[in-house]
């Protein structure tokens, strides 16, 4: 009886060693499941916010290019204005070289291409000398003739408005630009935005299985936990039975001696020897006197 009780208690010591094993286990697998959890938890918070940048750098983007379009408009009829001015003063100085009998861009034309030889072209020193007093004689001409056009109020007020014209084609350009410049980079960082909420949302996906896989794996061993559980407590109820028969065994023996006992000392009390009180007391136990 006592090899099978020390038995019992052993598988059970090794069941209970096991359990704790599982259980422990099977604690850590959610540990690690809550973790994975908190990380898909703040990977998604971090998409929600990638997905409101994208949607406002997306907004400021079209904002600048319909700003830009607006802008390209602009400058086109600018553009347009000073074609029409310019083509207006081509014909106010056509005008006056018809009047004075000196064509301006013909004397211009003249004066780049003797410029062009002289920079270009080898030649002798009286050439050389020669092609530079033409050259001087050019520009003194063309800047009287210039003079002469400046001084025609139509042609100056054209001029100014050319000008004027031309400022303001410029302004509208590098506004342009500087939008385009704008647009562009809000459309870089919101690619740039795109690109990492996919590789955030890949890593979702990841930890996502990763959470189903490691509630599989804790589940799995909670059974097994639950198993090594309902094993000890079969256990002990196998012990509790083999002490309840060791203990009606010991109770038996020991009534059998206590009687075997008294009848001795019964027959030394028929026998009329001298009894001790502890006799005495295990011939009344044993119900003989």
């Amino acid at each position: 009886m006592d090899d099978t009780i020390d038995n019992l208690k052993m598988k059970k010591d090794e069941f209970q060693e096991k359990a704790n094993e599982l259980k422990e286990k099977r604690n850590n697998l959610h540990l690690k499941s809550k973790r994975l959890a908190d990380d898909r938890d703040s990977l998604n918070s971090a998409i929600r916010s990638m997905r409101n940048s994208i949607s406002q750098h997306k907004k400021d983007r079209d904002d600048l290019n319909e700003r830009v379009q607006h802008a390209k408009e602009q400058r086109n009829k600018f553009n347009m204005s000073l074609g029409e001015t310019k083509r207006k003063i081509r014909e106010l100085e056509r005008a006056q070289s018809a009047a004075s009998g000196t064509n301006l861009n013909e004397l211009r034309k003249q004066l780049r291409t003797l410029e062009n030889e002289q920079m270009t072209k080898p030649m002798s020193l009286r050439k050389e000398k020669k092609v530079i007093e033409l050259i001087s004689g050019l520009y003194a001409e063309i800047k009287k003739q210039e003079d002469m056009l400046n001084k025609d109020p139509k042609l100056k007020k054209a001029i100014e408005e050319e000008k004027s014209i031309k400022q303001k084609a410029e302004k509208l350009h590098d506004t342009v630009e500087k939008l385009a410049m704008r647009a562009q980079e809000e459309h870089d960082a919101m690619i740039s935005l795109i690109r990492q909420l996919d590789n955030s949302v890949r890593r979702v996906h990841e930890t996502q299985d990763r959470i189903v896989n490691t509630k599989i794996q804790a589940d799995e061993v909670h059974k097994e936990f639950i198993s090594h559980v309902d094993k000890i407590h079969e256990l002990e109820r196998e012990l509790s039975t083999a002490h309840d028969v060791k203990r009606k065994n010991k109770k038996t023996v020991e009534v059998a001696t206590a009687h075997r006992e008294a009848n001795e000392i019964f027959e030394k009390f028929k026998r009329g020897e001298k009894l001790s009180t502890e006799d005495l007391m295990a011939l009344q136990k044993a119900g003989l006197i």
